[in-house]
């Protein structure tokens, strides 16, 4: 589970490494986010940006907003199957206001939930779902 001031770090290529969750974008007014729900956050922590390639515009800075989906959480939760899976780290990939990723590749593995939540551009951008 997700909540405010949770760090979470960033699997993708947009520039981020770690973000800080500002608040939980939900209709229900539960205060935690889990896997598929989108959230705000903060950058933290961003790598070096580089003037070079046509990916430098897509960057994002320390101290940026943006929103993000949660990739894997290090909460258990149980799979309608009836099995329990608990990720190492809580993780997230930037989007835009579409639902579109910011990065043009994902580093590591994501949940196999967010097929299911139609995002299915992060899902083939993936190495892996678990």
């Amino acid at each position: 589970m997700i909540y405010l001031k949770t760090l979470l770090n960033v699997i993708d290529n947009s520039g981020a490494q770690v973000v800080e969750c500002i608040k939980v974008l939900r209709h229900n007014p539960k205060s935690c986010a889990h896997i598929g729900d989108q959230i705000t956050c903060v950058v933290k922590q961003a790598r070096p940006t580089t003037t070079e390639g046509a990916a430098a515009s897509n960057r994002v800075k320390r101290r940026d907003i943006c929103r993000a989906v949660v990739v894997r959480q290090r909460a258990p939760f149980k799979r309608p199957d009836g099995s329990v899976i608990r990720f190492d780290d809580n993780a997230c990939v930037l989007i835009n206001k579409n639902g579109e990723p910011l990065g043009t590749r994902i580093s590591s593995v994501v949940a196999k939930e967010l097929k299911d939540l139609n995002y299915s551009k992060i899902v083939s951008l993936a190495p892996k779902t678990f």
